[in-house]
């Protein structure tokens, strides 16, 4: 686990820091802040701005708590219907369950605006610690998350700069090392299928990853149809189709995530296709749900759980004292598993 002393996290911001900034008293800034009193549309905007730019976010524990932490860990995800993110939380849950600590859930549906209100209304509880998901956040978020002065760890990706520790795999990696293996299985007419591409960093990281290693064998990705909705076994029917009639010679499929690998799993067999000899599938994530299928996706785990129970002991280990100083970067490694569905 590197350390990096860069990213310690800087002191908790104050009234007169918001004060100074926007060049106004520390008691305007309380009433523009609680939205109290009668102060003018320009200087209301200027205080805003500065508190924005800052990060500074006020603080809701009143009287004799004002100066202590609440026994709460802020956990910011993008979806509580992706499969992923449950297990993830059964990682955060029982490394928590030993400790003083309780987790409490904001959900931001992959919308950076979202993420910004729920990260300012969690922080303004002062909990005493965040695990957020993803590095990729508006300027700010990364304000309010820099400017905290509690522990920080942004989880699932490790493919960028932290704001503080991060836990997570490299997607990039993972692309790179699922088009390997296709290309070993001797696969050369592939197309990729993905959702919420826009907005799912990660995904858009396995993909460049995947194209990547495509490319240094001489291969270009066949076709590719893209959706900016959920992720559903429906879906990935639709879309199975739509590409196979649209480039009927393809020989592999990869997906961005398991169910919509599914769905499209469940179309080849409808339709009689020889798996893995004609054409083969694979996703990503490694969902258990899916072990019951009539053949087992080749897919790739994403060490959801154990992701979820170690940025869990970061935030409690600083809570006691024991841990470091901040910075702490722990990268896992997916295994691949081919399953039914991916030449061996």
């Amino acid at each position: 686990m590197a350390i990096n002393p860069a990213n310690a996290l800087h002191r908790p911001l104050t009234l007169r820091d918001v004060s100074e900034a926007s060049g106004v008293s520390e008691m305007t800034v309380s009433r523009v802040l609680r939205n109290r009193g009668d102060v003018s549309d320009t200087t209301r905007a200027r205080v805003l701005e500065a508190a924005r730019t800052l990060g500074y976010v006020p603080n809701k524990i009143a009287g004799a708590l004002a100066s202590q932490r609440v026994n709460l860990v802020a956990v910011v995800i993008p979806s509580l219907s992706n499969m992923v993110f449950p297990e993830v939380m059964t990682g955060i849950s029982d490394v928590l369950d030993e400790t003083d600590l309780q987790p409490v859930v904001g959900v931001t549906n992959y919308l950076p605006e979202r993420e910004e209100k729920v990260l300012y209304e969690m922080l303004s509880w002062r909990p005493s610690g965040v695990i957020v998901a993803g590095l990729e956040h508006s300027d700010a978020s990364k304000a309010m998350l820099r400017a905290s002065g509690i522990p920080v760890v942004e989880i699932m990706d490790v493919d960028g700069e932290p704001i503080d520790a991060a836990v997570g795999i490299s997607h990039r990696r993972a692309g790179r090392e699922m088009a390997q293996e296709i290309l070993r299985a001797g696969y050369r007419r592939i197309g990729f299928l993905g959702t919420k591409m826009p907005l799912d960093h990660r995904a858009r990281k396995r993909f460049e990853g995947f194209v990547e290693a495509l490319a240094k064998e001489g291969i270009e990705i066949a076709d590719q149809e893209f959706y900016s909705g959920g992720s559903a076994l429906a879906k990935g029917r639709e879309m199975t189709k739509t590409i196979l009639d649209r480039t009927p010679d393809l020989d592999f499929i990869y997906y961005s995530n398991d169910m919509i690998g599914a769905g499209g799993l469940l179309y080849c067999l409808e339709q009689g296709y020889d798996i893995p000899g004609k054409i083969g599938l694979a996703g990503f994530n490694g969902v258990e749900l899916l072990d019951g299928l009539p053949m087992r996706l080749a897919t790739m785990d994403a060490c959801r759980t154990q992701i979820g129970s170690a940025a869990a002991r970061v935030i409690a280990e600083r809570v006691d004292g024991k841990g470091s100083g901040g910075g702490e970067i722990l990268t896992l490694s997916p295994k691949l598993a081919p399953g039914d569905t991916l030449r061996r």
